[in-house]
């Protein structure tokens, strides 16, 4: 492929990418235009396992499923409260949900953003505290990489479909869409970590990186947050609180909101 036609498509994919949208000189008279209305951004929260998967579970029964869906509705409710956001969980009950269903809701929906709650449960059980991930395609460490292998036997990695487009443009597109939604995840996780870290302990090294399959869409900015470790008996306590929970969605809504002041709607 010749020079020029490679800065063709590389800008091509450039407005892609950005959203541009060139109206009809004939749409309507010049100076008469009305701009248009913003629009809410759209936040998917996903809580984690359900159903038939229970996530970790403490020698006092307690089901990460359940402690990450009250901290979810939590932090939705808290969400739709500042009325400038549209809150949407991927599960609002006790319901299996595939690791590639809650990515194809969120890109249906057209999420701007999606946050994935989990609680962690450690060898150690001194370890304690709240971390944040977003997708690598290597783990950031071994504790990642093992709980990223957990978390995906649950279910293929989803991908996106560019078989319309020319194979160089659909090329770039998604290197070009993989590599802002990935910079903008990594923001995510720094206001998730600073906000959080008000309110909670964090663990040690909180921002981290694994391959986890529900962070996998290419055009969301994503991450997942472990609320804290089911492992630790005082923490799991705390969890199982809602005064703690409710604590955990003000810090959530709070990065929210950090992450549209600084990029808008995406």
């Amino acid at each position: 492929m010749n020079s020029g036609r490679r800065r063709l498509l590389r800008a091509l994919a450039l407005c892609a990418v950005a959203g541009w949208r060139f109206a009809s000189a004939s749409a309507q008279p010049a100076g008469r235009r009305t701009p248009p209305a913003r629009r809410a951004p759209t936040v998917v929260i996903d809580p984690g396992h359900g159903g038939v998967d229970p996530g970790a579970i403490t020698p006092d029964g307690t089901y990460e499923k359940d402690i990450v869906l009250a901290t979810a509705q939590e932090f939705a409710r808290a969400l739709a409260a500042r009325r400038g956001y549209r809150a949407v969980l991927t599960r609002n009950t006790d319901e299996f949900l595939p690791l590639r269903e809650r990515v194809a809701r969120a890109r249906a929906w057209k999420a701007d953003l999606f946050l994935s709650i989990h609680a962690d449960a450690l060898p150690d059980a001194e370890m304690r505290g709240l971390s944040v991930f977003t997708l690598s395609a290597q783990a950031s460490d071994r504790e990642a990489a093992a709980l990223a292998s957990s978390q995906n036997r649950a279910d293929l990695v989803s991908g996106i479909n560019l078989s319309r487009q020319p194979r160089d443009l659909g090329t770039i597109l998604l290197d070009l869409t993989r590599r802002q939604t990935s910079n903008l995840s990594i923001s995510l996780a720094r206001n998730l970590v600073d906000q959080l870290g008000r309110e909670v302990v964090l663990l040690e090294r909180p921002q981290r990186a694994a391959d986890f399959a529900v962070l996998t869409a290419p055009d969301i900015p994503s991450a997942l947050v472990e609320l804290g470790c089911l492992s630790n008996p005082a923490e799991e306590r705390l969890l199982r609180q809602r005064s703690y929970q409710q604590k955990l969605a003000r810090g959530l809504v709070r990065a929210v909101e950090t992450f549209f002041a600084a990029h808008g709607a995406v």
